[in-house]
């Protein structure tokens, strides 16, 4: 039986503006309006079939639990979710991952932001690895190259072993262009996909092997782990001083047993905006639109417009992304440099760095229409049957008007209902909740007033999701 790993971790900084620390590219809506992870869950529900396509491992961070578990209802599948603390690379999140199962269980680790179309052939891959992985090789999956890319780690093919895989010659560097065109030429070498299948105990004793620090952290980390329904959560504290190290680095580059299989069909790592641009068919100047953009007298540009008409005359081998609070444009040649941006506005303190102005909650979502000095407005949709927590704030006033849907209403002591344009006020200080008891998505209008208007301006004191701040 095989049992799916996916690793959710990743901040996506070279797909900013779209991808965002806080909802970075696996959770955003892409392809055909889903996710990269719903589309990675879908993909992997099809290794095999019964029981073991309900048991799906993911690993993510803590703030992200929420967007996981709702990916996982949409595929109609069941799994357990373990919280990494802290992002520490590929190596420790395999090795929590690992320990959470049987030792003779087959683990297939796949990146949560990989597009894949032919989920059959990507079956029949998994499928080609699993006699080399039960006799207890680590299996890499490696994808023939379509093009010499720098942007991609390699790996070059030795012998056919007798399970039908490949021994694996040596791990290959991001080469610089020369280099990727001199291995492209040697024609032996496939792209380093980051997916791999092997038995946990396997993967156990080659990182007792090769990195007993980081397997010493996180089994401590498991040992005190709590759970709370679909949620593991290591302990913090141990897993945090556990050191960060790709799993490449850790085990694969060191390790005897290492065996690849090639993969044929189509792959993106979707790592940016011209990886992203390609998935769009061009016109016949090469444009390739996607949402409202109108290229005139263009060339070779590409245009992401989902909310507004956003117009290019005259270009040519540009990229423009166009979001509600920023905008980038980007030369082709230039995309792989995207996440330097995100250092500087980091460096400015800029909140376009890590939020969108439209935020996920688990209970909805919330969208900061506009914001100005003591006052800032949001559009507020609450999920039929879910609750925001029981708060209050010390600095700011709410005024609540409903546009779509019911609203239970608590305030103070009362408990009330409102309809399609009531209205209520809530007072600085007064304990307050906003419930959704209809069947239908709760919309309202919320303004706030008052001196500070931060989220850390929120006092709770009882949530429904667990959040204590």
């Amino acid at each position: 039986m095989i049992i799916p790993v996916i690793l959710c971790g990743g901040s996506g900084t070279r797909l900013w503006p779209l991808s965002r620390k806080a909802y970075p590219k696996q959770f955003v809506p892409l392809i055909g309006g889903k996710s990269l992870l719903q589309l990675t869950l879908e993909r992997v529900a099809r290794v095999s079939s019964g029981a073991a396509a309900t048991q799906v491992v993911c690993v993510a961070a803590e703030e992200h639990r929420f967007l996981v578990a709702e990916a996982l209802k949409a595929c109609g599948l069941q799994g357990r979710i373990i919280l990494e603390p802290a992002g520490r690379n590929t190596a420790p999140a395999m090795a929590l991952a690992a320990l959470a199962a049987q030792p003779d269980d087959l683990l297939l680790f796949c990146p949560a932001d990989h597009h894949i179309p032919d989920a059959a052939a990507f079956a029949a891959m998994v499928e080609q690895g699993r006699a080399a992985a039960e006799s207890g090789a680590i299996v890499a999956f490696g994808v023939v190259p379509s093009f010499p890319s720098s942007a991609f780690g390699y790996i070059e093919q030795g012998a056919l072993r007798a399970d039908g895989s490949h021994a694996v010659a040596r791990f290959i560097e991001k080469p610089d262009a020369t280099a990727a065109q001199a291995l492209i030429l040697q024609g032996s070498v496939l792209w380093n996909a980051g997916i791999f299948l092997c038995r946990a105990a396997v993967l156990i004793d080659a990182l007792q092997q090769y990195a007993p620090d980081i397997l010493a952290h996180c089994r401590e980390a498991m040992a005190g782990a709590a759970q709370d329904a679909a949620f593991i959560r290591p302990d913090s504290a141990a897993f945090q001083a556990c050191r960060a190290e790709s799993i490449d680095y850790a085990v694969m580059e060191r390790h005897a047993n290492v065996a690849v299989v090639p993969f044929t069909g189509a792959w993106s790592d979707v790592g940016s905006w011209n990886a992203i641009a390609d998935l769009t068919p061009p016109d016949p100047s090469g444009n390739r639109i996607s949402g409202q953009g109108i290229a005139l007298q263009a060339r070779e540009t590409y245009i992401h417009a989902p909310h507004r008409a956003v117009v290019a005359l005259g270009t040519q081998d540009l990229l423009i992304i166009d979001t509600p609070d920023a905008l980038l444009v980007v030369a082709r040649s230039h995309t792989e440099q995207v996440k330097s941006v995100v250092a500087e506005l980091e460096r400015l303190n800029a909140p376009q760095a890590a939020q969108h102005r439209k935020v996920a909650r688990p209970w909805g979502w919330y969208d900061s229409v506009d914001v100005g000095e003591r006052f800032q407005v949001k559009r507020i949709a609450v999920k039929p049957g879910a609750s925001l927590s029981l708060q209050k704030h010390h600095h700011r006033a709410e005024h609540w008007t409903v546009v779509r849907g019911t609203a239970e209403v608590t305030r103070g002591a009362e408990t009330f209902l409102l309809t399609e344009n009531q209205s209520t006020y809530i007072p600085i200080g007064e304990v307050h909740r906003l419930h959704n008891p209809g069947i239908t998505e709760l919309e309202m209008i919320e303004v706030q007033s008052g001196s500070y208007l931060g989220e850390d301006d929120i006092v709770r004191l009882e949530d429904t999701y667990g959040r204590v701040f």
